[in-house]
């Protein structure tokens, strides 16, 4: 998956965010425009190519702030969707300082 499909379906709000990502977003503190940022950001660090429905990918990326972000995105190349499956404030004791490489 390529971060540009993403950030593309981000400009032109063919944005889905699930459930679960709307729950994780509000227990970790993060707003969607935080959550879009880390996007533009960030860059993808792990790549699930066999995800079902569609092929989904980590990204690494930082708030406006600097704060580090994770989130979790799926991509419908049919219809240019971008879906937001989780997003979380990494936890430094799983992750190197770089917040792209795990411990």
């Amino acid at each position: 998956m390529k971060i540009e499909a993403l950030r593309e379906a981000l400009h032109n709000g063919l944005v889905h965010v699930t459930g679960h990502a709307d729950e994780e977003a509000n227990a970790d503190g993060l707003s969607l425009d935080e959550i879009y940022a880390s996007l533009r950001s960030g860059e993808i660090v792990e790549d699930y190519p066999a995800d079902s429905p569609y092929p989904s990918c980590l990204v690494s990326g930082a708030s406006p702030q600097g704060d580090p972000v994770h989130s979790v995105w799926a991509y419908n190349r049919h219809t240019g969707f971008a879906v937001l499956i989780t997003v979380y404030r990494p936890d430094p004791g799983r992750w190197y300082d770089d917040y792209r490489t795990r411990r």
